[in-house]
């Protein structure tokens, strides 16, 4: 049995008083139990028994296709009642004890309202699908200010008014994705695949052969399901097309399944693709533009949900594929990339007043990682990498890897996720966790051996 739980358009509803008649003795057990009956009594008539059959069925099909709209469920082999009130739980009762006795695959075709029962959710589905905390009088969420999705949304904006290549295409997460006002102002250059993202990737790979800039904005959790696409019809055709990867890392609120925590580590197992990580509102426009103009090829650009985290007095917008803060004598290096650099420098100001000075290496692009990187983490006598993703196959693994490579004979501690992140806040993961600067903080301490 398969539910089709249908909150928007429905197939067309059947009309007519003998069409809801057919509706209703097609879900009684009774009408089962004659059906077969009657077959089966067919079945064993010699010679004109199987004829007889098939010419019932056929005559039965074309009654349907009378007083029935034709639906393609009924065309892939499924036996199609529907459609009912899914907030009527009596008789969605009495439909699952009909149904669930028939000898074939049913689909059940149920409308729902979206948001049923909270007037503010009824008016406004798509603002409610995911939600922090809000008023429940008025229905009003706390302003959330700028956020990674907006500027990202603004910056693609002002980019495609001087290029008429840029076209943007989402899985039916324009809002989610911050491409409201993308889709207002260039209609022709926006494309919605519905909930599609294999579709999605292909669609940008024949963009590019035809001489667009695809840049297909998606959540992390939700590219892993175009991984083949992005290997077979973007990395092989080596066409150019960028991944505006958002919702990367924790994702809070939004749940388990909505962690981005598996993105960093898949696409490093793509050849050729070049994967930048912006810790800042600023280096996320900056990335952006690298990708589209200077970097040839597959490229992505990921960022966290929500707002940027503290910024250091220190912080400089270079442009370069990593950053070295704090002075090359310190023995301790952190290493680390998007926004968990924030944390290093908060954890970076409280060792110091405890006498261990440190040297951060941030990555902006973490795929490939730069030699210099490196280079600047190896003349460290301990370095401490901190990554808001995957440990296996993770950019930490394969740091670690590049450390030993280079010749690196102290002590590398990889802080990174091991398994699936259960629903609580941001700030709960991340200190459960220990990515935040307080985890930092306790394992540099631990390692180090101060008190």
């Amino acid at each position: 049995i398969v539910v089709l739980n249908d909150n928007k358009m429905s197939i067309s509803r059947n009309v007519g008083s003998m069409a809801r008649y057919l509706a209703r003795i097609r879900t009684e057990p009774s009408y089962f139990r004659i059906k077969g009956r009657v077959e089966g009594a067919l079945d064993h008539i010699p010679l004109i028994g199987a004829p007889l059959h098939h010419g019932l069925t056929s005559a039965k099909s074309l009654l349907k296709q009378i007083l029935y709209n034709s639906t393609f469920f009924e065309d892939m082999g499924f036996y199609y009642y529907g459609p009912f009130d899914g907030h009527d739980l009596d008789k969605l009762i009495e439909v699952f004890h009909n149904v669930k006795s028939i000898d074939h695959p049913v689909l059940l075709h149920v409308l729902t309202k979206k948001g049923k029962g909270y007037p503010f959710a009824e008016q406004n589905p798509g603002a409610f699908h995911g939600t922090s905390g809000f008023d429940v009088q008025t229905g009003k969420a706390a302003p959330s200010g700028q956020t990674f999705s907006g500027v990202f949304g603004d910056c693609l904006c002002r980019l495609a008014e001087s290029d008429g290549r840029i076209c943007a295409v989402t899985a039916a997460m324009k809002s989610g994705t911050g491409l409201v006002r993308f889709a207002q102002k260039f209609p022709k250059r926006f494309f919605d695949t519905g909930i599609a993202e294999e579709h999605a990737v292909t669609f940008c790979g024949g963009l590019a052969a035809g001489g667009m800039l695809p840049v297909f904005a998606v959540y992390s959790t939700f590219l892993q399901r175009g991984y083949d696409q992005m290997i077979h019809d973007v990395a092989l055709q080596r066409v150019k097309v960028v991944l505006a990867v958002d919702h990367a890392g924790i994702v809070g609120e939004d749940g388990e399944t909505h962690q981005g925590i598996f993105d960093a580590a898949y696409l490093n197992t793509i050849p050729g693709v070049k994967v930048f990580s912006p810790s800042y509102y600023d280096e996320l426009q900056q990335c952006l533009r690298q990708a589209l103009y200077h970097t040839p090829g597959f490229a992505a650009v990921r960022y966290p949900r929500g707002a940027q985290l503290f910024r250091p007095c220190d912080f400089r917008l270079s442009g370069r594929p990593f950053d070295l803060y704090g002075g090359a004598e310190a023995t301790v290096a952190v290493v680390t990339y998007g926004r968990l650099f924030s944390f290093a420098c908060l954890a970076r100001l409280r060792l110091e007043k405890r006498g261990i000075s440190l040297r951060i290496v941030k990555l902006n692009r973490i795929k490939p990682v730069d030699d210099g990187a490196v280079r600047s983490a190896a003349g460290a006598e301990r370095v401490f990498f901190f990554e808001e993703g995957i440990r296996q196959g993770g950019v930490g693994e394969r740091f670690g890897f590049l450390l030993s490579q280079s010749g690196f004979r102290g002590r590398f501690y990889l802080h990174a996720i091991e398994g699936f992140v259960a629903h609580a806040t941001m700030a709960e993961s991340l200190n459960g966790l220990g990515l935040d600067d307080a985890g930092m903080e306790r394992a540099i301490l631990t390692e180090c051996g101060a008190q």
